[in-house]
C-alpha cells in the first residue's frame, strides 16, 4: 500500500485536533453508529481538562488505497520539543492558521523547523466561518512568514486551502462547495512525497516517541527508515555515537489503524510503527538489525530556558496526603520523565533532597508537577529561574529573551505597555487588529514574564490574549522588580478559625478559608503593605458569661483567593515555596521558623 506521512502543526487553539476528528470521520475510520468523543486524539485527562494538546500522537486513515499516517502535535511553545522530535518521522506538514488571528508566534516556530528540514508544507486557513475572518490577509501574512524564514522557491509555492474544521469542509476558494475534506485528502496524496526509504537494506529506525504500558513495558514509536521489521526478530539499540545500549528482540509490532494500535507480524520501510520488547532504549536512539553498526541521524533539540527546584515536602503536613514522599521516589520519577521527554533536563541540586528540573517554560513544568501530584507525589517547588549563559566572544552574561504578541482592547493597551516596559520589555510593533483591538509585539527577557500573566488578565479585565515564543539569548537586562506586597504568615499550628480570619481580612487578601489546616511559616494571604506580617489564624473567641451588645453579630468572610498550581508558582518569590500534594496546593516560606527567616535576611543584607 502507498504511504504518506504528515504532521499537522499550528499555534495553540487553531483547530488541529478538531480537524483530525473530521479526517478520521470522513475517511470511514468509524462505524456510522460508533460513539466518538470530541477531540478524540486528546486522550490524556489533563489534555481534556485544559482543552490543549500536550503529547504528540499518531493516527492513520486510508484514502483511495493510500495510507495516510497523521501526527497531531501540541500548539504551545512550551511543548515545542514534541514537535521537533516528530518532524523527523514525516515527509510533509499541514500548517493550520486561524483565519482571524493569523500567523502567531508558535506558527513561526513550527514553520521554521519544518522549512529547515526541507518539508514543503500545505497551508490551510482554518475557521473561515468566523465572523471576523480575514482569509486573504492571512494568506499574505503566511507568505511573508515563509519568506522571512528563508523558504526556497519550491516551499514558497505552497498549495493553499480554506477550511472549517468544525463544519468538516475544505476548498480552494472561500466561496467553494463546502461539502467535505476530499480536497485536503487529494492534496495530501498529490503534494506530499512518498517516504524516501531503502526497503532492501537491513532494518533500522529512530525512536521518536516513548511511552509506558502496564503489560508491554516500554513502547517506542518511530518511522521504519530501512528494511522490514518482523515480530521476534533480534535487534540492537545504538546511541548517536554508535555505542550499543542493549540487544534484544521485538516482542510486539503495533501499527496505527485509526485510533487503535493493531498488532501486526511485519512492517515495511516508510510506515510508522510502535515497538515493544526493549528495556533500555529511549528517544533519538536507533533500533536496528544486529548487522547495522552506524546509528541513524537524529536532530538535536533546542536547549531548555527555565528551571525549578523540586524538593521533598519537609513541612509539618508532609506525608499525610500523598503516598510517594521520599527523595528516591521523586528522583526515579523525574529521570523516567527525562527518558520520554527530551526537552526536560534533571540534575542533582546543591541542596539535600532536591533536584533542578529544566524545561521550556512554566506551563511544561506545571504539567509535569500536576501529573506527579495525581500520581500521589508530595513535593515542594521553588521559584522558576531562567538559565543564563556566558557569551564566549564578549565574556558577558546573557539570558533568554522571548517575543511576545499581545492582542488587547485599545483602552487597556496603555497599562500593558507600561507594565511590560517596567519588566524590561521593548515594544517592536503596534498595529490595529480590527474590532477595537490592538496587536502589540515586544521583545522581553523571560525573567520579566514570570508571574506576569495573572496581572495581565486583571489589567485587561480578562479580555487580553498573550502569546510568547523563545527568540534567543540577549544581554542581561539587570534587576527586574518582583511582587510589591508582602505576605501574611501563620505564627501558629492548627486549624484556621472564622473569628480570627475575620479580623485578618483588613490586613490583606486571604488565600485560606475557615477550617483549613495551617502551620507556622505557611502563607495565609497577601499583605496590603510591602512587609511580611506574622499573624495568628487559630485564635478563637473567648467565651465568658457576660453578654455583649454585638455578641451575635455575623462574621462574614470574603471568599478567599484560591490559586491554581501555575498561579501559585508564578506568585512566589525567592524565599517562598509551593507545597504540592494530591489534595492541596499551599504556599509557604522556605524557612518556616521566624527566627531562621530573620537570620537569613540579615545574612543577605550583610
Amino acid at each position: 500500500m502507498k504511504i504518506r506521512n504528515i504532521a499537522i502543526i499550528a499555534h495553540v487553539d487553531h483547530g488541529k485536533t478538531t480537524l483530525v476528528d473530521q479526517l478520521l470521520q470522513q475517511s470511514g475510520t468509524f462505524r456510522e453508529n460508533q460513539h466518538v468523543v470530541e477531540r478524540a486524539m486528546d486522550s490524556n485527562d489533563l489534555e481534556r481538562e485544559r482543552g490543549i494538546t500536550i503529547l504528540a500522537k499518531c493516527t492513520s486513515v486510508v484514502w483511495n488505497d493510500v495510507r495516510i499516517n497523521i501526527i497531531d502535535t501540541p500548539g504551545h511553545a512550551d511543548f515545542g520539543g514534541e514537535v521537533e522530535r516528530i518532524l523527523s518521522m514525516v515527509d510533509g506538514a499541514v500548517v493550520l492558521v486561524d483565519a482571524a488571528e493569523g500567523a502567531l508566534p508558535q506558527t513561526k516556530f513550527v514553520v521554521a523547523k519544518a522549512l529547515k528540514r526541507g518539508l514543503r508544507p500545505i497551508v490551510v486557513v482554518n475557521k473561515v466561518d468566523r465572523s471576523d475572518a480575514r482569509a486573504d490577509e492571512v494568506h499574505d501574512e503566511v507568505f511573508d512568514l515563509f519568506a522571512a524564514q528563508g523558504a526556497n522557491d519550491e516551499q514558497l509555492d505552497f498549495p493553499m486551502l480554506y477550511a472549517s474544521g468544525r463544519q468538516g469542509w475544505a476548498d480552494y476558494v472561500v466561496e467553494g462547495h463546502k461539502e467535505d475534506l476530499s480536497s485536503l485528502f487529494d492534496l495530501i496524496v498529490k503534494h506530499v512525497p512518498a517516504p524516501n526509504v531503502n526497503k532492501d537494506a537491513p532494518f533500522a529506525m529512530v525512536a521518536s516517541i516513548l511511552e509506558y504500558d502496564n503489560f508491554l513495558g516500554r513502547i517506542l514509536t518511530g518511522r521504519v527508515e530501512h528494511g522490514t521489521a518482523k515480530v521476534n526478530m533480534p535487534v540492537r539499540v545504538l546511541r548517536t555515537d554508535g555505542t550499543i545500549v542493549e540487544t534484544g528482540r521485538i516482542s510486539k509490532l503495533l501499527a496505527f489503524r485509526g485510533l487503535e494500535r493493531v498488532p501486526v507480524d511485519e512492517v515495511q520501510a516508510g510506515d510508522i510503527v510502535a515497538i515493544a520488547g526493549l528495556s533500555d532504549a529511549t528517544v533519538s536512539e536507533t533500533i536496528a538489525s544486529p548487522e547495522v553498526t552506524e546509528a541513524l541521524h537524529a536532530d538535536p533539540i533546542d536547549p531548555p530556558t527555565l528551571s525549578m527546584t523540586f524538593r521533598i515536602n519537609d513541612g509539618p503536613l508532609g506525608g499525610r496526603e500523598g503516598k510517594k514522599v521520599t527523595s528516591r521516589q521523586i528522583r526515579e520519577r523525574l529521570f523516567r520523565e527525562v527518558e520520554s521527554n527530551v526537552a526536560i533536563k534533571v540534575t542533582d541540586s546543591n541542596e539535600t533532597d532536591a533536584f533542578e528540573v529544566a524545561g521550556r517554560g512554566e506551563l511544561q513544568l506545571g504539567v509535569l508537577i500536576e501529573t506527579m501530584r495525581r500520581e500521589g507525589f508530595e513535593l515542594t517547588i521553588g521559584r522558576p529561574k531562567v538559565l543564563t549563559r556566558i557569551n564566549e566572544e564578549t565574556g558577558e552574561k546573557e539570558e533568554p529573551y522571548e517575543e511576545v504578541l499581545v492582542d488587547v482592547d485599545e483602552p487597556y493597551s496603555g497599562v500593558v505597555v507600561e507594565k511590560l516596559s517596567v519588566r524590561k520589555g521593548v515594544m517592536q510593533d503596534m498595529n490595529p487588529s480590527g474590532g477595537g483591538k490592538v496587536r502589540l509585539t515586544f521583545s522581553i527577557p523571560s525573567r520579566g514574564l514570570i508571574g506576569y500573566h495573572n496581572e495581565f488578565l486583571t489589567d485587561t479585565r480578562g479580555t487580553g490574549i498573550m502569546n510568547r515564543l523563545f527568540s534567543g539569548y540577549g544581554p542581561w537586562a539587570g534587576a527586574i522588580p518582583g511582587r510589591r506586597n508582602g505576605s501574611l504568615i501563620s505564627a501558629e499550628d492548627g486549624v484556621a478559625v472564622q473569628y480570627s480570619l475575620f479580623s485578618l481580612q483588613d490586613r490583606g487578601t486571604l488565600f485560606v478559608s475557615n477550617g483549613e489546616k495551617v502551620y507556622v511559616g505557611m502563607i495565609l494571604g497577601e499583605h496590603s503593605r510591602e512587609n511580611d506580617l506574622d499573624v495568628n489564624p487559630v485564635r478563637e473567641k473567648k467565651l465568658t458569661n457576660i453578654r455583649a451588645a454585638g455578641k451575635d453579630e455575623a462574621l462574614l468572610l470574603v471568599p478567599p483567593r484560591k490559586m491554581s498550581l501555575e498561579q501559585a508558582i508564578a506568585y512566589i518569590e525567592d524565599d517562598e515555596l509551593v507545597e504540592v500534594t494530591p489534595s492541596a496546593v499551599r504556599i509557604r516560606k522556605l524557612y518556616l521558623n521566624p527566627h531562621d527567616r530573620k537570620k537569613n535576611s540579615r545574612q543577605k543584607s550583610a
